[in-house]
């Protein structure tokens, strides 16, 4: 089902609409909707209409990797710890993550999509970025693309997807998630400004649960109250990513898709509802974000040499320490490992945590994961 941001064009404005998109890109994105879970629940009759999580069990201090849509009614989530998913779905089933089997299907997937594009930029197994302004089909409708990557996942591997078409990739985003499971949303271009100021701070892309607090105390809710902030004063509260805001905020980004792009770092983290002051529920933490970023590192078939344990305090003061090791690691149990020794080395006296991070860089990767008409709508 199409879903088009906004009331589309009126005829008075049809020549002043089809100027602007000469000048403006077909970005899609491309989200299959919760892939880990619905490859498991595809090929075992035994899950369907089960919730259902992929990950470790609670007896071995497991974390959600992933979890249907029967079971994200529960609050579960992904990163979530498995005793807790239990206790928020009693009747929870869980299925253990097989990486191999998902990495061939995100081939597939992505076979499907160079059938169009050769810029594609994969962001994860299941979900990546296409340029399709200029296409290898020559179509002239990015819905119309869309639509037919969809169906074509759809035939060749029975998953669904969620595609956004927007003339920017964090519009494109935002459009992908608006109306999961197997939704197709387009935002306008002469509509993307009202959208976004209308957007609750929370829905933006780019902008998590802590970073949304400390936006509510300074009375930023919406899009249209953050773009009355200048770029000056978003970098003074935020750091470098006030760039990004400020952009953001008027529906702008300027960041190409990149077929090639180099991953640095691969992290994962966790923003705590209530802060932590004690020391082993820290390091239980830490165990479970090891586990979650081992997960990510077979995704990428990657190893890291630099681990960096970042800490995010009560008062916002954010922290890193890192160390680099000889040999590249991957297994939770040597990740976790090391982050605790960094978080011994800093001083915790009289201090909660709001967020825990880890990440591993210096990696070794197997592999990373003319003018035309530019209408995005039929």
């Amino acid at each position: 089902m199409l879903s088009i941001a906004y009331s589309s064009c009126q005829p008075n404005s049809t020549f002043n609409v089809y100027l602007f998109f000469k000048t403006l890109r077909k970005i899609l994105h491309v989200d299959l909707d919760a892939f880990y879970a619905s490859v498991e629940q595809r090929d075992n009759h035994n899950y369907r209409g089960k919730p259902l999580v992929v990950g470790g069990l609670p007896q071995e201090r497991g974390v959600v990797v992933a979890a249907s849509y029967g079971a994200r009614k529960f609050g579960v989530h992904s990163a979530m710890p498995s005793y807790l998913a239990l206790q928020k779905c009693p009747a929870l089933v869980f299925a253990p993550p097989r990486f191999e089997v998902y990495r061939s299907i995100s081939a597939e997937i992505h076979a499907i999509f160079k059938r169009y594009t050769d810029l594609v930029e994969p962001v994860a197994l299941d979900e990546a970025y296409l340029d399709v302004s200029q296409n290898k089909l020559g179509l002239p409708y990015a819905t119309t693309i869309a639509r037919q990557i969809k169906a074509a996942i759809l035939a060749e591997t029975s998953l669904t997807a969620s595609a956004g078409v927007s003339v920017n990739k964090f519009l494109a985003k935002m459009a992908s998630g608006m109306n999961k499971p197997n939704g197709l949303t387009v935002i306008l271009p002469e509509h993307a400004v009202d959208f976004v100021a209308a957007l609750p701070i929370e829905k933006f892309h780019g902008i998590g649960e802590v970073t949304a607090t400390k936006m509510n105390n300074l009375g930023i809710h919406t899009g249209i109250d953050l773009k009355q902030y200048s770029q000056a004063d978003l970098v003074r509260h935020f750091g470098k990513v006030g760039h990004f805001y400020y952009l953001i905020a008027r529906a702008e980004d300027n960041r190409i898709v990149e077929p090639n792009r180099i991953r640095k770092s691969i992290g994962a983290e966790t923003s705590f509802t209530k802060d932590l002051d004690e020391l082993k529920i820290m390091l239980l933490e830490l165990e479970n974000i090891a586990q979650t970023l081992q997960h990510r590192l077979e995704n990428y078939q990657a190893l890291g040499r630099t681990i960096t344990l970042k800490v995010k305090f009560a008062d916002y003061q954010q922290i890193t320490r890192s160390k680099t090791v000889s040999a590249a690691i991957g297994e939770a149990q040597a990740i976790s490992q090391i982050a605790e020794e960094l978080l011994a080395a800093i001083s915790l006296e009289g201090r909660s945590v709001r967020l825990l991070g880890i990440s591993l860089s210096n990696l070794d990767c197997a592999q990373e994961p003319k003018p035309v008409q530019l209408c995005l709508f039929e």
